[in-house]
């Protein structure tokens, strides 16, 4: 094995030894097969490339201190794909052909499994894309899943600590009726210009207002957002917020820690009377927000006063990894074993 600094992983791409893959022709999906190639070979014409008649999904394995290696929520992952083909009228992945290439491509790429108490992960990325040549918009006759695994570390570089968020008005992730309560392409796309100018301005991560009014908050960049006071968790409700699996977690994990769950509409005024706010999500598992800032209405919201991760946002975050590498007991059965 060469050798890899687990503690000083970046949130990227490394080559692992092995993918995954299954077609879906003739109107059916075919048998798994693995390959050691990083390349696709598709058309030109494929409906992937000009139409994002495509979808994505994003979950860990982790190793505990057992040794054993662990996937986290592996079935709601392959659940949310199955609504993301229904978005955008793709072939219905089953979930038994999800799991297996999942577990597969982690079992093949054994030894890229992150030792216990690295601070790193193995990221899994199972991609769903539309083949066939065709240049009218329908959808593909033909489809290609694949997974593919690569060692990471934190997806903020700044890993468990507060940093600032900016609202950017001039933008929108999703509209209302639209993509944004499914994992596809197109919705980072229309939020990278967003991105690259909040990196720019110094923030970590924009964060976006509703799209109809203006009014109320969506998203923060790549994950969800969440408000805690008065012993509450409130994350906003919304037609175009993708459904994160970390942050249902966490609001499972905030009930059993005694706390009242709202998911609501969030107004933005209400960014002044929270006690602690973060961004969740796979990559970033929980990233604290120090402050927010709305330029266009020269506001600026202080989350943390001293700079630190507030208390609730410490114990949900320990209390997921603990589950997560087998600290814990998983009394909600969210952990699969790699056998």
């Amino acid at each position: 094995m060469e050798n890899i600094n687990w503690s000083e992983l970046g949130f990227g791409y490394m080559k692992t030894d092995y993918n995954v893959r299954c077609y879906y022709r003739n109107g059916k999906w075919g048998e798994l097969e693995v390959s050691s190639d990083e390349h696709i070979n598709i058309h030109m014409a494929a409906t992937c490339l000009h139409y994002g008649q495509e979808a994505f999904e994003g979950l860990k394995a982790f190793r505990g201190k057992d040794g054993k290696i662990r996937i986290f929520r592996i079935e709601e992952n392959a659940k949310r794909m199955q609504r993301s083909c229904e978005g955008v009228v793709m072939a219905n992945l089953p979930v038994e052909i999800f799991e297996a290439a999942c577990k597969k491509a982690v079992k093949l790429n054994e030894r890229f499994v992150p030792p216990y108490e690295s601070g790193a992960s193995l990221y899994i990325r199972p991609l769903l894309l539309g083949l066939g040549e065709q240049v009218g918009v329908k959808p593909a006759p033909e489809y290609l899943f694949i997974v593919f695994v690569s060692p990471v570390g934190p997806y903020f570089k700044e890993g468990f600590k507060p940093t600032p968020m900016v609202i950017l008005r001039g933008y929108d992730r999703a509209a209302p009726l639209g993509t944004g309560t499914i994992k596809v392409g197109g919705n980072y796309a229309a939020g990278m210009i967003p991105t690259v100018k909040a990196h720019d301005m110094g923030y970590s991560a924009p964060l976006f207002l509703d799209a109809k009014e203006k009014k109320y908050i969506d998203e923060c960049g790549p994950a969800n957002f969440f408000g805690i006071k008065d012993n509450t968790y409130i994350t906003p409700e919304s037609s175009s917020i993708l459904p994160s699996i970390t942050n249902k977690s966490l609001m499972q994990l905030a009930e059993d820690l005694g706390m009242k769950v709202e998911r609501r509409k969030v107004l933005e005024e209400e960014l002044a009377t929270f006690e602690e706010a973060g961004a969740c999500g796979t990559a970033a598992v929980i990233s604290p927000i120090l402050r927010i800032d709305d330029p266009d209405e020269n506001r600026t919201y202080v989350i943390s006063k001293d700079g630190k991760p507030g208390k609730r946002c410490e114990e949900l975050y320990h209390k997921l990894r603990a589950i997560q590498y087998g600290d814990e007991p998983d009394v909600h059965n969210w952990v699969s074993f790699v056998e």
